[in-house]
């Protein structure tokens, strides 16, 4: 009989879910972490009131009533409206592309017009069926949003050139002819209140954490404490890149502490020339609409994951393609292995969507 009936590798959203609600249906779960926190990468470290996102910003955002009734159960979230800017060689524009946009880049008022100016530049661009980001880009948007606002951030973020990155990355961005600088069309939108801590508090309330504890360090004696084993990290790590190094980008970030009220005046600001090295700088603040007199300021540098990083976003082209499907005929052969996650899947899942594909998995078990 083994003490646990499952093992959860990793502690974020993913885990954290499968955890909740196992131990709802009476199973006894183990959550460790090799990081010396819960909450993976939408953890907060509080800095003198401030909740700092510290591996990136997190906004939830969904259309799913019951993925929102769901996260609200657990703390109670805010309204919150995403609306970043982006400065591109010192001149602001907002986000997503809007009329707001239009009328910075072209001083054109009319949502026809400007239309008819997109319009004009995807013919003249003459991408019927676009091959990469850049065509996909300039087939939506057009050439002069494309080299001012996309080219230059996305070739930084992806460490990429565009021409040599997939379409499907650059759909997820709005493109509005109205006046309407909210980044994300869904219906429910916020942040919890008190930070994305107390979501994670209330996910693993009652269940046994062990943090600082690397699985691969300890995998035999951890895999014989439970009947199956549910793994977030990283799906080549897992079967000890046996068929190679699958590609993630990671981050660095830089945070800097400000005896000042206010910073920028919004939450995050993007930097779309390649020539900054940072592709963002997030004022934590505005998340919370907080009126403290001090503020804390994050810049985030786009890099190449590599041993000894956090890999935080997969690189999902043909090269990576091919290797994964190696390795999920490998998970297909697994009986006590759960693969969930960004990382486990090596998808480019938001949050909601990490939740929903938890509640999908969990499930099978009812």
């Amino acid at each position: 009989m083994k003490e646990y009936d499952f093992l959860i590798v990793g502690s974020g959203l993913y885990g954290a879910v499968f955890a909740r609600e196992m131990t709802n249906l009476g199973k006894k779960c183990l959550v460790i972490d090799k990081r010396l926190h819960a909450g993976g990468n939408i953890y907060c470290e509080n800095i003198k009131g401030i909740n700092v996102h510290k591996y990136g910003p997190h906004i939830f955002h969904t259309n799913d009533k019951n993925i929102w009734d769901y996260v609200n159960s657990f703390v109670k979230f805010k309204d919150f409206t995403y609306s970043p800017l982006a400065n591109y060689k010192d001149t602001l524009y907002n986000l997503p592309f809007n009329m707001n946009t239009f009328y910075q880049l072209w001083n054109i008022k009319s949502p026809v017009e400007v239309e008819e100016k997109i319009k004009n530049q995807v013919k003249e661009a003459g991408f019927i069926r676009p091959k990469n980001l850049e065509e996909q880009a300039i087939s939506m948007v057009g050439k002069d949003i494309y080299e001012i606002l996309i080219k230059g951030y996305t070739e930084k973020q992806w460490g990429r050139k565009a021409i040599d990155l997939p379409t499907f990355i650059i759909k997820r961005l709005p493109v509005r002819f109205t006046y309407d600088n909210n980044y994300f069309n869904d219906k429910y939108q916020g942040i919890p209140i008190g930070g994305y801590n107390k979501l994670i508090e209330g996910l693993l309330k009652d269940i046994e954490v062990k943090t600082g504890v690397d699985f691969f360090e300890n995998r035999n004696e951890l895999t014989k404490l439970a009947t199956r084993i549910v793994y977030t990290g990283k799906i080549d790590e897992f079967y000890d890149y046996k068929y190679g190094h699958l590609e993630y980008r990671s981050l660095r970030f830089e945070h800097e502490f400000m005896s000042i009220p206010n910073y920028q005046g919004v939450s995050v600001v993007n930097f779309t020339e390649k020539s900054i090295p940072y592709t963002r700088i997030i004022e934590h603040k505005h998340f919370e609409f907080s009126k403290l007199s001090e503020t804390i300021v994050t810049k985030e540098f786009p890099q190449e994951w590599k041993p000894g990083t956090e890999a935080y976003y997969p690189i999902n082209d043909d090269y990576n393609n091919k290797i994964l499907r190696k390795y999920n005929e490998l998970v297909k052969e697994e009986n006590n292995v759960i693969f969930g996650g960004r990382l486990a899947e090596y998808k480019y899942y938001d949050m909601h969507q990490v939740i929903a594909s938890a509640l999908v998995k969990i499930n099978m078990f009812k």
